[in-house]
């Protein structure tokens, strides 16, 4: 049974048991990193969106690495967020860095629309976002 679940972070399709269905619906879910669930505290992150357009997204990034003040030298070759080597990912994680270090309000996350809050812990492997 195929069935499309959302929340405010994540839209998804996917096969499930209907034993399944009551579970998975209480729980919001984190297709990239389906051990994370929802902070029950309230956190939030900045991310990328997805839904930006490539070249207003490395427009946003490169702000955010110059002129914004963001030490990006985690998503650099090498070092412990570089990889997945995605535009995505990189903006994502820089994006959350300037949002914590300007006082973590939705306008420090716009970043032109490129950026989106999230109540989902963005972090996966070595590559923490606080």
């Amino acid at each position: 049974m195929l069935n499309t679940f959302k929340n405010t972070d994540i839209e998804f399709t996917m096969g499930v048991r209907n034993s399944d269905l009551s579970t998975l619906q209480s729980q919001p879910y984190n297709s990239k990193f389906p051990k994370k669930r929802t902070n029950p505290n309230g956190s939030s992150w900045c991310v990328a969106s997805n839904q930006a357009q490539k070249s207003d997204l490395q427009n946003a990034l490169d702000w955010v690495c110059g002129p914004g003040q963001v030490d990006c030298s985690a998503i650099q070759s090498g070092q412990r967020c570089f990889e997945p080597n995605e535009l995505v990912s990189h903006a994502s994680f820089a994006f959350n860095n300037y949002y914590r270090n300007h006082g973590t309000t939705a306008e420090a996350c716009n970043f032109g629309g490129t950026g989106t809050l999230v109540h989902t812990d963005p972090s996966y492997g070595t590559c923490t976002y606080d």
